[in-house]
């Protein structure tokens, strides 16, 4: 009541330019929380608080979560660091496939790897549901004629939110789809939240990559920098893609784009029975993704829930023009031919070996954990929401969500 009573005095000024330097006064204090809000929540971080671990051996999958939406590559492409740099092999050459036991050279160059067994044991345990996680809630079933998505989200005791998504493609083969998802040269004509990609290392052995990604966020965050390493894994004809986020020294690091530590994507292609005769002519993509982006979770999360079907949907038309380029038989891109540099691994061995050890020692040290420099204070986001709820009529998020989450924030401020 107070402050309709201060509002009414405000309003019963004689004149009308008193009127508005009063509410200009009135307003100043929110709007001050409102721009400190927005830097320390969004923009600033300090040197000594990382949001992801910055030396992470490579561990498990944890990625695009690409974003993203199957952004979001999720697990999207990572990065490796293997100390080559390698010309181009021709196209005519058949891309080897690499037994896990070859030799000892391999074994060498394999514990060099950013991406490692360890990480396809813990994909595999997410994927069988046997990680020891929490019970993933669904969110989404949609689907169209050429394809159909189911989505579940969890939110675990640390660390940012994971999704997991079930996708299956009509009339489409594992090995394209492989292909597409690693094609960072033809992914920038579908995927209009990427804006470069290059790749820094790769092993013409494992077919172990280490990529740039710098991808676009909206207008009041600065855009993002991913440093990637990914791998792929063969049984049968079930492929298995991790890419997570490494570390990389020859990168440095930048202001702008804000390099993203810890981001994992992965996930696993096999055929699938088509929804329309049951033929084995569709292809199944499980998908695990979770990043932390630099934004609080909760308002992550309601961007997830607004833009995930939005996101998801431009995939199919991507594959279905990918599938058009590679009938077309022009030369594939170097990126599609590492995807199909694979390591060959019995699946069911790899099991029984996960089987007697404890999931938990070989989690990947850049696997989700409570960062450092994200209490925010209550009065900063409630006030900030008060002024941003009062101040907007329209657009994605409504007064009430927005109320909603700044509530959100004062009853969980501690543990974001």
């Amino acid at each position: 009541m107070a402050l309709v009573a201060a509002l009414l005095e405000i309003l019963q000024r004689p004149t009308i330019g008193e009127v508005i330097l009063e509410l200009g006064m009135f307003m100043a204090p929110i709007w001050v929380a409102v721009l400190v809000g927005v830097l320390v929540g969004w923009a600033w971080k300090p040197k000594w608080a990382k949001i992801g671990p910055d030396v992470a051996a490579s561990g498990m999958l944890l990625q695009n979560l690409s974003s993203g939406l199957a952004s979001i590559s999720t697990i999207n492409p990572l990065k490796l660091q293997v100390p080559s740099c390698i010309s181009w092999i021709k196209e005519t050459q058949s891309p080897p496939s690499i037994s896990c036991s070859s030799s000892s050279s391999l074994q060498l160059e394999s514990e060099k790897s950013v991406v490692k067994d360890a990480d396809l044991l813990y994909l595999d345990g997410l994927v069988e549901e046997t990680d020891g996680g929490h019970t993933w809630i669904q969110m989404m079933d949609r689907s169209t004629p050429n394809m159909s998505y189911q989505a579940w989200r969890r939110d675990p005791e640390t660390g940012p939110p994971q999704y997991r998504s079930r996708t299956v493609y009509e009339d489409a083969t594992p090995e394209m789809l492989r292909d597409f998802f690693w094609d960072d040269e033809f992914r920038l004509k579908w995927d209009d939240m990427l804006i470069s990609a290059e790749t820094l290392e790769e092993c013409p052995t494992t077919g172990t990559m280490t990529v740039q990604w710098v991808r676009k966020f909206p207008f009041f965050c600065s855009d993002r920098e991913y440093i990637i390493g990914r791998r792929i894994w063969e049984s049968g004809r079930t492929y298995y893609c991790v890419t997570k986020g490494v570390p990389s020294s020859s990168v440095p690091r930048r202001n702008k784009p804000r390099r993203v530590d810890l981001y994992y994507s992965s996930w696993r292609i096999r055929a699938a029975e088509s929804k329309r005769d049951g033929r084995m002519t569709a292809c199944e993509v499980l998908l695990f993704h979770y990043e932390d982006m630099g934004i609080p979770w909760e308002i992550a999360k309601l961007g997830v829930r607004q833009g995930m079907w939005g996101a998801v949907r431009k995939i199919d038309p991507g594959l279905r023009a990918y599938q058009k380029h590679r009938a077309s038989e022009v030369p594939i891109s170097r990126c599609a031919f590492m995807a199909q540099v694979n390591t060959k691994v019995d699946i069911e061995n790899l099991r029984s070996v996960g089987s007697r050890t404890d999931l938990s020692e070989i989690e990947p040290e850049d696997s989700p954990k409570k960062p450092a420099g994200r209490n925010i204070p209550r009065f900063l986001v409630v006030g900030g929401a008060i002024a941003l709820a009062c101040s907007l009529d329209r657009g994605l998020l409504t007064k009430a969500v927005i109320f909603g989450v700044a509530r959100r924030f004062g009853g969980i401020g501690k543990r974001l």
